[in-house]
């Protein structure tokens, strides 16, 4: 997008918000950056913060819509692994042990998990590109409050990626995967890929505020990413792993996302899986503040 359909687009989300008058527009060391925590809470608890949410994220899906290139291989790309690991790993559902005689049902999961990764992983090259275009200085001297412009970011990856996994069940109902849990299983499921998409994203947002360059970001991403994956149930069952994995799957997050996801395409609530559940859940508030904290420190320093 060039500069002015990103300035187009920056007038349309703080329009609902700010007005277009120059005057609408504060300082920012005048405004939210500089108010007191009492001010501060008033002015997240406006209910046009909603609307100036709303507003930012609309802003995103317009990019994506006009540069959908990295949304579509995204998908493709899964697709692509479904058909692939499915027809060659179907053979592993006769070990002892396996959960299932249908390795597309087993593995279904596991890639809305997978989309939801890479979906997410570099979802910081908005942020960092918006930053370096001058865009972020802009929001902060608008009267939207500072705590929707990263959230915006954070959700909207989110959001994608949901779209994402669906695209990945669809196919694998095709291919003869049928989920067994039912309404709640599926949002079971779909809350697996919500948290850890939105905790990935959070993390590279908070990355990409930090390192400040493209390069970077991407090769710490990958670096942590694909050893997460193949450290995971999300291919391959428990039984069947070597012990030293199967001992480090029980502390990585991407592993309690796979768990949560398949038990609720499965509709299994056997065993350990509230630990999995809560743990998905603190990752995710965990690294949301990470990026909360670096978002505060390029505020401050803006």
């Amino acid at each position: 997008m060039n500069d002015g359909m990103r300035d187009d687009a920056v007038s349309r989300a703080l329009a609902p918000i700010g007005g277009d008058d120059a005057d609408d527009v504060a300082p920012v060391h005048g405004s939210a950056a500089g108010a007191t925590r009492k001010e501060r809470e008033a002015i997240a608890a406006d209910p046009q913060a909603l609307l100036a949410l709303g507003a930012l994220i609309g802003r995103l899906f317009l990019h994506d819509r006009r540069a959908p290139t990295f949304v579509i291989i995204n998908v493709i790309q899964p697709l692509i692994w479904l058909l692939l690991f499915g027809s060659l790993f179907s053979g592993v559902t006769r070990l002892a042990g396996f959960p299932t005689d249908n390795y597309f049902a087993f593995l279904a999961p596991g890639l809305m998990v997978m989309t939801s990764l890479f979906g997410s992983a570099f979802s910081g090259m908005s942020l960092l590109m918006d930053e370096q275009r001058g865009l972020l200085d802009r929001f902060f001297t608008s009267p939207v409050p500072h705590w929707t412009i990263l959230a915006s970011y954070v959700l909207h990856t989110a959001l994608i990626v949901m779209v994402q996994a669906s695209v990945i069940l669809l196919a694998a109902m095709i291919a003869g995967a049928r989920p067994s849990g039912g309404f709640i299983g599926l949002l079971a499921t779909y809350g697996a890929v919500f948290l850890i998409g939105g905790a990935v994203g959070a993390l590279s947002n908070a990355l990409a505020l930090v390192l400040k360059r493209h390069d970077a970001v991407i090769g710490v991403m990958n670096f942590m990413i694909l050893p997460l994956v193949f450290l995971s149930t999300m291919m391959i069952a428990r039984p069947a792993m070597p012990i030293w994995m199967l001992h480090i799957s029980l502390i990585n997050p991407v592993d309690w996302a796979v768990t949560v996801a398949r038990a609720g395409f499965f509709g299994h609530w056997q065993g350990d899986l509230w630990r999995d559940m809560i743990g998905l859940a603190v990752f995710f508030v965990l690294m949301t503040m990470l990026a909360g904290r670096a978002f505060r420190r390029q505020r401050l320093s803006g």
